[in-house]
């Protein structure tokens, strides 16, 4: 049970992180984010295209450091495909939503954009590198680290759970001390309140946009370090991804954190009981209940 829980920690740590990029963008532009998961699987197939072109042509070296999927390669292509997944987040805002929202465009019709948006993203991964899995080193990794109380976890499930806990602690920080983060947490409160007190809000929504696809891209990267790459990766993660939204009170970074921690511990201690295919049932059972007993989510936000 607790190796399970375990388990749940790291796969929950990536729901996480994606939660918190999809509420930052829902708290300021109040509307579903639905191309955010196919945002993952865009940052994680193009952390691939880096590994196995550009930085293979260079002549960097690609092998596995021990028994990881961490090389020179990947810890290069990490933070670049974060920029590059977080300017494509604003040029879709640029290209599309700035003109919606200059339009006075409902959030139901937003939303039904986002969800062409997605298949879009969806298509040209199919159309690039197929439908086949992919994985970033395929070869066996068997050495795991022996913890306390006979847990046994691969070196990848403890970089990935670092990775996190660095990104989440320097959002954290950036959103609590800087000037951009408070003028963030302003704009999310009260927009028009915001723009009237000289704050810059499209300028917040540039950057809003930038983070959570950085986010988003991140969560793709660690999600096909632990398992495996394919293009319904992240249509399959949009599920998980609201419900912990949801569970953690929409618009609440912290919120998001707890929900996804929540959401993927339940997801795999069910696997005690259920077949793993089931895994995905579970965080709708949990969606459903939230917006029955407690649609506000765990922290009190907003209800929408």
């Amino acid at each position: 049970m607790l190796e399970v829980i375990f388990y749940g920690i790291i796969y929950g740590s990536i729901i996480s992180l994606g939660a918190i990029g999809l509420t930052l963008v829902f708290g300021i532009l109040r509307f579903a984010n639905f191309f955010h998961g196919d945002l993952m699987a865009g940052g994680a197939y193009i952390a691939f295209f880096l590994i196995t072109g550009p930085l293979a042509w260079i002549g960097l070296p690609g092998e596995p450091f021990g028994t990881t999927s961490f090389s020179i390669r990947m810890i290069i292509a990490f933070p670049v495909a974060l920029i590059l997944v977080a300017g494509l987040s604003v040029l879709i805002d640029r290209i599309v939503y700035k003109r919606l929202r200059q339009k006075g465009t409902s959030s139901i019709l937003k939303a039904i954009a986002a969800l062409g948006i997605s298949f879009i993203i969806r298509m040209l991964i199919y159309i690039i590198w197929g439908p086949d899995q992919i994985k970033y080193f395929a070869g066996a990794r068997r050495i795991a680290i022996h913890l306390p109380f006979q847990i046994k976890v691969r070196p990848d499930e403890l970089i990935i759970i670092i990775i996190v806990t660095v990104l989440v602690t320097s959002l954290h920080l950036f959103l609590r001390y800087s000037r951009m983060g408070k003028a963030m947490r302003a704009t999310a409160d009260n927009m028009d309140l915001a723009r009237i007190s000289g704050i810059n809000t499209e300028r917040i929504i540039i950057w809003t946009w930038g983070i959570g696809g950085a986010l988003a891209a991140a969560a793709g990267i660690l999600y096909g370090i632990n398992v495996a790459l394919n293009p319904e990766m992240g249509w399959s993660f949009l599920l998980p991804l609201f419900a912990a939204t949801i569970l953690g009170s929409i618009g609440n970074m912290y919120g998001a954190l707890a929900g996804g921690l929540i959401i993927g511990i339940a997801q795999q201690v069910s696997t005690l009981f259920l077949k793993p295919t089931y895994k995905p049932a579970v965080a709708f059972v949990i969606l459903i209940l939230i917006l029955l007993f407690r649609p506000q989510g765990i922290f009190g936000g907003k209800q929408s």
